[in-house]
């Protein structure tokens, strides 16, 4: 989280007070997460995954979060920040064995490694680990997530439940080889004909789909123009498409999906696709 300055102060009830100016974020609601695009959701979860890296490699040590709940979390321009360090330790458990390094969760129980320093291995970073994965990975990754990347999310979510992931560096690259495969191309050849129109677009003919960049059309990221087709020739509604030239952070091209052509007025910034019919 962005630290914009702070300032020390006596009171007569508190000394030494601590005054902090911070960056604004946006409160966290899972729900209305939900309802945003999966790239959004997925972009939410990078930016945890490095936060994790940074807790289990910061200069003080292995720091955990003792509250790690999403009301300690806000929104920054599309990312997920901390705000809320007054529960934060870098302190590790000690213990005489195994036994001792019990942690208790609502849904299942770890016991780690006491190490011949009689501290419990790793505990810092793994009550991390397993609390972003019940508030978070488990329900933002693999919700309405791209068929093609299922069965790696699935992997993902899978082996950061169970604790298999001991590093966050190779846990980082594995959320990294998703954005990958999400940015390239990996759709079906498509049979139907759609007739190019070059600098054209379609001002009305919205239709509603979700998850939606708009909320009164259907605004869709693509890799590319035969991803669009698949995705038109998905919905009985659509007749055609307009290419933008926005993109999402991923680099995916943004498309508006039309439900007819009948007006289409020019537009240099747009690519306008109409569906042949027979």
């Amino acid at each position: 989280f962005q630290l914009y300055g702070y300032c020390y102060q006596d009171s007569n009830d508190i000394p030494d007070t601590l005054t902090t100016i911070t960056e604004l974020g946006s409160p966290l609601e899972m729900i209305q997460l939900l309802q945003t695009s999966w790239e959004d959701r997925f972009r939410i979860c990078l930016s945890l995954v490095r936060l994790l890296h940074y807790l289990a490699h910061s200069p003080l040590g292995s720091v955990t979060l003792l509250d790690f709940r999403p009301r300690q979390f806000v929104i920054v321009d599309g990312e997920l920040k901390v705000t809320d360090l007054d529960d934060a330790s870098i302190e590790e458990s000690s213990c005489t064995s195994n036994s001792d390094c019990f942690m208790e969760f609502p849904a299942r129980n770890f016991t780690l490694p006491c190490s011949v320093e009689g501290r419990c291995q790793n505990m810092n970073e793994k009550r991390n680990l397993y609390n972003a994965y019940r508030f978070f990975f488990t329900y933002l990754l693999p919700h309405s997530a791209p068929s093609s990347l299922k069965p790696l999310l699935d992997k993902i979510v899978n082996a950061t439940g169970n604790h298999t992931k001991h590093d966050h560096g190779e846990h980082f690259l594995f959320h990294l080889s998703v954005n990958s495969e999400f940015t390239q191309k990996c759709v079906k050849s498509a049979n139907t004909k759609y007739r190019r129109v070059p600098e054209a677009f379609i001002p009305d003919e919205n239709y509603r789909c979700w998850p939606s960049y708009h909320h009164k059309g259907c605004l869709l990221s693509v890799f590319d123009v035969n991803e669009a087709i698949e995705i038109c020739d998905s919905y009985s509604q659509c007749k055609a498409f307009v290419l933008t030239n926005q993109t999402t952070w991923t680099g995916r091209q943004l498309v508006f999906f039309k439900m007819a052509s009948n007006h289409i007025v020019p537009d240099p910034d747009k690519i306008t696709y109409v569906k042949v019919t027979d």
